[in-house]
Parts: structure tokens; sequence; C-alpha cells
């Protein structure tokens, strides 16, 4: 009867690759896709892992993005507007993703001085508009 209480714990070898390593993307699918492409003749596990860590930095800082246009706006659900909206106000994300179309996210709202503009008085052309992010 005694010892039936005690837990032990679980080896190191059970832990995921994606518990071991601390991220929420999966270690091992990641690895499996890089072996299965054909990217290289051999693939080192730490690979994985590094390219495992830098999707869920992306994904983190695309979703905070999107996040703060989505309150921004009072929505409580992000949009693909939203997501486009949130990667063309972060200029290093709009560098990332420049030449990427975001499917139902739209345009950036843009309109030229030259239509806003009716009259030709210096003051009012040289006024630059505000970004709208």
């Amino acid at each position: 009867m005694s010892g039936h209480g005690k837990r032990k714990a679980k080896p190191w070898s059970s832990r995921s690759q994606s518990k071991r390593a601390g991220l929420q993307f999966p270690v091992s699918r990641v690895h499996r896709y890089l072996k299965k492409g054909h990217y290289a003749v051999r693939i080192s596990p730490s690979a994985a892992v590094y390219l495992a860590s830098v999707l869920q930095y992306l994904s983190a800082e695309v979703l905070e993005a999107a996040g703060y246009v989505t309150q921004a706006k009072g929505y409580h659900r992000i949009m693909p507007r939203h997501i486009l909206l949130g990667i063309k106000c972060d200029d290093e994300l709009h560098k990332l993703f420049n030449h990427v179309t975001i499917p139902q996210g739209g345009v950036p709202p843009r309109i030229e001085m030259s239509l806003l503009t009716k009259n030709t008085n210096k003051k009012s052309a040289s006024r630059k508009r505000a970004a709208p992010c």
C-alpha cells in the first residue's frame, strides 16, 4: 500500500519538443515539413526549433497589431481588415509583408491631396494629411 500515492517525475524524453523549447508552435511538425521539403540533405533538430520560434514571434506581432486596430474600432473579433490595417500601420511589418495580399482585407484608406484641395492656396497645399494609423 505504501508508495501508491507518490507521483514519479516524467522523464525528459516524454515531453514534447515544443514544451522543452517553451513554444506553442509544433516543433515536430515544422521539422517534418523541413525534411519533406527537401531543402537540404540533413536538417538539424535545432533548425526546427528556431523556425518554430520565429513563426510564433511573427504571428504574435501580427495578432498584436491587429488587436490594437480591433480595439480602436470597437470590435471584439479580429477580421481580415483589421489584420491588414495592423500590418500597414506598423513600419517593420509593412516592410516584411509589402507584397502580400490579404483576402477580404481591402485597401488602406488614403485620399490624394490633389483631390482634397479645391483652391491653389499655398497654405492648404502645403499641409500634409495625417496617416490613417
